[in-house]
């Protein structure tokens, strides 16, 4: 199988780091957070140094057109993938990363 490239939004930027840090070209860490009380498919998202800057939408509300939710991209990677930064605005982050080959 060939490798796929997949696009996330990731959301809650502002509680954790503001969008004015997220560039695009910007590498961040997904990384699942198995803790997480409220969201059994949590993925958080992290800069390289292990800042927590946010985490992937899991939400029909916050989940960008054209991108996929935690919940779908859950199982396409063991517990944490590299991920670049595509695109910015005030709100979101649009980043992808190439699916684990099976």
């Amino acid at each position: 199988m060939n490798d796929q490239q997949v696009y996330i939004t990731i959301t809650h930027i502002n509680e954790f780091s503001g969008y004015e840090l997220f560039r695009p070209g910007m590498r961040v860490v997904l990384k699942k957070d198995t803790d997480n009380i409220y969201d059994d498919e949590a993925i958080a998202v992290y800069s390289e140094h292990g800042a927590k800057l946010g985490y992937v939408a899991n939400s029909v509300r916050s989940v960008a057109r054209g991108t996929h939710s935690a919940g779908y991209v859950y199982n396409l990677f063991g517990n944490e993938i590299a991920c670049t930064v595509c695109f910015v605005t005030e709100n979101e982050a649009i980043g992808s990363f190439v699916k684990d080959p099976e």
